[in-house]
């Protein structure tokens, strides 16, 4: 079944309410920290208050004999018992050398690298026990000198002795020589300096483990907010502990948001399971959110420099890039891709540039892990792209929509000079139907109306493109993945026609038991309350590779129709018995299978009936039942795209930026439940408007602290500090999967910020302003407003 006719099933398209809305909002809910073990222990890490220190001693003699508590682990009683916690993907040097991986430990036993890593676990039968004694550890430290700013890095002292410079890696992506010799032939050349600001993850549950082990079967239960358990697992067992995979058992129950901060293997996974089999009990851990803050991983993070060549008539000819990004002390699970190939092959955006060039230089520095945050790299690149283009058209005296009309790409499939192949889409669509939205057309007559008020006006654009849907599995082992991109699915029909869906994707906020029982449904003619999707737990579920890179339905979807493909062509099989026709003259259409020409018909629940009951059809032939499992690896990513307009207002007497309007036309393909893809956008606008206008994860740039270790500092957006979402859709439907989806999950976030930022830019620009960096805080735009007069 191809896409197109997939779109026409009955309840695709159909805005149903999320079925696992009920629990959550009814108080039911099942979340790690709901979970209880028998023989429950609580654990308490006593963590670095320094940013660099040599650790000279660790007393436990007293917090040792505080009430309550068992035992207290220090990184010198886990050294080499413990394997490095891995990163799960290798970079190169130009050359061709790999980047510089230094061990990361559970438990940092000769040195600390940042405020928050962890030094010491205690473990009491309560969690105010092992907080108190945590509290009496004593740690004597020996403070170094902290590396904070990424750019003073390489002459900074060395976090690790496998890299002396604090680089980590160089990587380049394009042919410089030719866009070397573009730009020596341009007519215009633009430049553009961007810091992408560091963002610190709040989901609204806190990282959380609960990990019992059984010393009598050697089995080991891990109860984790994650959104990957099948990699926790490999990761844990195959690289860390060096335990039978089978004997290891992770189950993600509900997520309480995990926005990418939830993907990797953490230091506390590991230091608690070590724990666990070593008391041969159940530890809990659940963070507090001054934890969260320090201990997370953070997002973004980036300084870069992009440059433009034009010819006359504002036709790009050629992009050249450099970002120096900041890693933190330690290689976090995916760290080193998201800079690099989800970064810098997003790099040509949406736009016919013929030549690109990227190059990338990656720092360890005194600070948390960086890694994926909501959008992973294309944020990153759409926001330096957007920005970079926007400044392209007002330098040359176009508008903003102007200058990216003239360079769309217009013919698919559509090859990149940065390795990726756009296989659809429809820019001038989605251009088009977002200025009808925003009401283009009347922004003058606003602008006046807000002069009037001694406000200034601005609107700006952002056409985003990002790679969803992590693939393919060759292609990413070639570009340093250590692990293959599939997605598995297993349905399984029960007698009387209802279904149970196993899925290795997981659900953190997405609405999957939705989504993927509205696909089940509309493909085996059934009610969406007929079919039960489970996910979360490697002791039942297949082997799958989680939920990241908004690949839930392009690729989870994707491996469970293919698993239903199966299961409609052993079912014609039996209807053909049932109705004494041969199996390719049977159709099957909305729940019935007929024989093609003739009025014979049956339902989907008689023949999964009879697969149970098989004297009605021959044994021989066919296995009892109506189970199948099938594994999806994609032939590429997927390419949602879109434009974004967002109209400001800002008051130049107090610096404050109020969003009035915002407008998004995405290409998601075909989209299976409306509400639920409005919701996501809207969530993902919210949190790029957030890093647009006011978060920002800020260090002492000499002590390594973090200033913004909290909600007093670290300011989160609300919901009264926007307007409704204005929402619209293009459809082209992805050409190389079943369901011709895309991905939704991360499109807001990525395409959002540069909308935002330009928008304040344009506001700003009778002002002589044209640059300000994010966040566009009240101080900060303030301040601009001040720099300009006196100019």
């Amino acid at each position: 079944m191809g896409a197109n006719e997939f779109a026409k099933l009955p309840h695709i398209g159909e805005s149903l309410k999320r079925k696992e809305d009920v629990r959550f909002l009814t108080g039911q809910g099942n979340y790690t920290d709901d979970v209880l073990l028998d023989r429950q222990r609580h654990g308490y890490f006593v963590r670095s208050p320094h940013a660099h220190a040599r650790i000279k001693s660790v007393n436990t003699a007293a917090a040792s004999k505080m009430p309550g508590v068992v035992r207290i682990f220090t990184g010198a009683d886990i050294e080499g018992k413990l394997g490095s916690i891995p990163c799960a993907w290798q970079i190169h040097y130009p050359d061709g050398s790999p980047m510089r991986e230094p061990p990361h430990p559970a438990l940092a036993s000769k040195k600390v690298r940042y405020v928050g890593d962890q030094v010491a676990l205690v473990v009491a039968d309560t969690h105010e026990h092992a907080k108190n004694a945590a509290e009496a550890v004593e740690v004597e430290y020996e403070e170094l000198p902290a590396v904070v700013d990424m750019l003073r890095a390489k002459d900074g002292p060395a976090l690790h002795d496998e890299a002396p410079d604090n680089q980590c890696f160089k990587w380049t992506l394009g042919d410089k020589a030719a866009v070397d010799a573009a730009f020596a032939g341009a007519a215009h050349v633009t430049k553009i300096d961007v810091v992408n600001n560091r963002l610190i993850p709040n989901a609204m549950e806190p990282r959380a483990v609960n990990v019992r082990y059984n010393r009598s079967t050697d089995e080991t239960e891990l109860y984790v907010s994650n959104q990957n358990p099948h990699v926790e697992r490999l990761l844990l067992t195959a690289f860390v502990m060096q335990l039978p995979e089978h004997k290891v058992r992770v189950i993600a129950p509900d997520v309480g948001g995990g926005f990418g901060s939830k993907i990797y293997l953490y230091a506390e996974d590991v230091a608690l399971t070590y724990a666990a089999r070593e008391l041969n009990c159940a530890v809990k851990w659940t963070a507090e959110r001054s934890e969260s803050f320090v201990s997370d991983a953070h997002g973004r993070d980036h300084v870069s420099h992009a440059e433009m060549a034009m010819d006359k008539d504002g036709k790009f000819l050629a992009a050249r890039f450099h970002t120096h990004a900041n890693l933190g002390a330690y290689l976090s699970t995916f760290a080193s891709a998201i800079p690099t190939y989800l970064y810098g092959t997003l790099l040509a955006g949406q736009y016919a540039t013929p030549q690109v060039y990227v190059e990338v230089d990656a720092w360890f520095t005194n600070t948390a892990p960086v890694d994926a945050y909501r959008g992973a790299g294309r944020p990153e690149a759409c926001y330096l792209v957007e920005r970079l283009v926007t400044r392209c058209g007002w330098e040359l005296g176009l508008s903003q929509d102007e200058i990216r009309k003239r360079n769309f790409v217009t013919a698919f499939p559509y090859q990149t000079p940065v390795a990726l192949q756009y296989d659809t889409g429809d820019f001038h669509a989605c251009m088009r139907d977002a200025q009808k939205l925003a009401d283009v057309a009347g922004f003058d007559e606003r602008r006046k109306a807000s002069e009037a008020r001694g406000l200034l006006r601005g609107m700006g654009y952002s056409s985003y493109i990002e790679a969803c849907g992590l693939a393919p599995s060759n292609l990413a082992g070639a570009l340093g993945a250590r692990a293959g991109l599939f997605e598995a699915g297993e349905v399984r029909v029960h007698p009387t026609g209802s279904v149970m869906v196993f899925t290795g994707s997981h659900s953190h906020g997405q609405g999957h038991e939705t989504t993927f029982a509205q696909l089940v449904a509309a493909r085996l003619g059934l009610d969406p309350g007929q079919v039960e999707i489970v996910h979360g737990d490697t002791g039942r579920i297949p082997f799958g590779l989680g939920t990241y890179g908004s690949r839930s339905l392009s690729v989870g979807g994707a491996a469970i129709m293919k698993a239903l493909d199966k299961i409609e062509a052993k079912a014609k099989k039996i209807a053909a018995h049932l109705m004494e026709a041969s199996d390719t003259d049977i159709e099957f259409a909305n729940g019935e299978f007929t024989v093609k020409g003739t009025d014979k018909k049956i339902p989907f629940a008689q023949v999964a009936l009879t697969a149970y009951v098989p004297h009605n059809y021959p044994l021989d032939k066919l296995e009892p039942g109506l189970n199948e499992t099938a594994f999806y690896d994609p032939t590429n990513f997927t390419y949602p795209a879109g434009t974004y307009i967002c109209e400001v207002e800002i008051d130049p007497q107090t610096g404050v930026v109020r969003v009035d309007r915002f407008s998004c036309v995405d290409d998601f393909g075909v989209i299976i439940n409306p509400m639920i893809v409005e919701g996501q956008v809207q969530g993902g606008v919210v949190q790029g408007m957030g890093q647009a206008l006011y978060e920002h994860g800020i260090y002492d740039k000499d002590t390594g602290q973090l200033l913004t270790g909290s909600y007093m500092d670290y300011t989160m957006p609300r919901a009264a500090n926007f307007p409704n979402i204005q929402i619209g859709h293009v459809c082209t439907p992805c050409t190389h999967n079943p369901i011709g989806s895309k991905g939704c999950g991360e499109a807001g976030a990525i395409g959002a910020p540069p909308a935002v930022i330009n928008a304040v830019l344009d506001a700003l620009k009778p002002l002589g302003i044209d640059d300000i960096d994010m966040p566009a805080t009240p101080d900060r735009v303030w301040a601009t407003i001040q720099q300009a007069k006196q100019a």
